[in-house]
């Protein structure tokens, strides 16, 4: 019996299990990577800013649960509390839209 453990690359790994780039499991699978990423980001801005969920929630005007929220799980969140989630961290947000191969930007900033 062979007992040796086999290299594998992470993107072997999810191809061989989520599916390969361009299919619809691995677009939706990025996807949500990328969601996740966002919550992530305002997690590190405010600790960056040195605030508490509470005093970042009490600047946007939502509860600091909402604020948990926003940083586990941004999916579930409004569009317009996560503008303000970051206009409070004094963040800029910019983002693309592409269709039909025409590209739309989109900047939101408050200084």
């Amino acid at each position: 019996m062979d007992n040796s453990l086999k290299t594998i690359s992470l993107d072997t790994m999810i191809d061989r299990h989520i599916g390969a780039i361009g299919t619809p499991k691995r677009d939706a699978f990025e996807n949500e990577l990328r969601i996740d990423l966002l919550g992530q980001a305002v997690k590190e801005a405010r600790l960056e800013r040195q605030l508490t969920q509470q005093q970042l929630g009490e600047l946007v005007g939502v509860q600091k649960a909402q604020i948990s929220k926003v940083e586990i799980s941004i999916k579930n969140s409004r569009f317009e509390t996560i503008l303000k989630v970051f206009e409070a961290l004094g963040a800029r947000v910019y983002f693309n839209v592409e269709l039909n191969e025409r590209q739309f930007a989109y900047s939101h900033s408050h200084f």
